[in-house]
């Protein structure tokens, strides 16, 4: 069975023992009981990886020996996933899905359809939510890299976004080339943009493909904008060897 994942600062990190306190700690001693002689890797999710085994363990926290220390390096190319704002619970969702099969960085996307709006108190919390979906499903996948989960984007934020990238690609149910089909780099960023449950408006696509995305086919049925994200990340990590 492989070692949980925990997340602490980097100046923790460096250190040969220390007290695993505060969420991080409360959830490894109470939740998962870990217990004096258990293993546990410690991220900052950034890359750098302390392994770690428990010397002892309180209420709510662990004093934790570090065994050795590395470093994993960013995956290449970077992958980018722009994702119309679903309905509900969905956009958690698809956050956690794409998170757990490696997406590097979400950009929430508030399209002309989007039946859910992210305005004023709402925008705020609705961001916390992605982004702790985000932390949680790198933890429970152990991740040692979190994806960004970036500020809500409007459509222009979204095609300079696009001009940016090394490819840039749309999701479209009428696009006649397959995503699998498409040239990828070795590395910068693959930028994919999933449209809402309304689908993407013609002045949308026209923006997207005037900076540089090209309209791709994942497949042929219709996914929910939740679960197309995910399905898009997993073809790209096979076709870029990161799978």
């Amino acid at each position: 069975m492989t070692a949980p994942v925990f997340l602490a600062g980097r100046e923790e990190l460096a250190k040969d023992s220390f007290v695993l306190g505060g969420p991080e700690g409360r959830h490894a001693a109470t939740v998962r009981r870990l217990r004096a002689g258990e293993r546990l890797d410690l991220t900052d999710g950034r890359g750098a990886v302390a392994e770690c085994v428990v010397r002892e363990a309180a209420k709510d926290s662990l004093t934790v020996d570090v065994l050795r220390r590395y470093d994993v390096p960013p995956g290449r190319p970077r992958l980018v996933v722009v994702q119309g704002l679903p309905k509900g619970d969905r956009g958690e969702l698809a956050v956690e899905m794409m998170t757990e099969a490696g997406v590097d960085a979400i950009v929430p996307w508030a399209a002309s359809r989007c039946v859910t709006r992210w305005q004023g108190d709402r925008a705020g919390k609705s961001l916390a939510k992605w982004r702790s979906a985000a932390r949680e499903a790198a933890k429970q996948s152990r991740r040692f890299w979190l994806p960004e989960v970036a500020e809500q984007a409007t459509t222009a934020q979204v095609a300079a976004l696009l001009t940016g990238a090394e490819r840039a690609v749309v999701l479209h149910e009428e696009a006649t080339t397959a995503l699998s089909g498409v040239d990828l780099p070795l590395s910068g960023d693959v930028v994919v943009v999933v449209g809402p449950e309304g689908g993407i408006g013609d002045d949308e696509l026209a923006a997207f493909r005037a900076a540089g995305a090209i309209p791709c086919l994942l497949g042929p049925t219709v996914l929910r904008t939740s679960t197309a994200g995910v399905a898009a990340v997993a073809v790209l990590q096979a076709r870029t060897g990161r799978w």
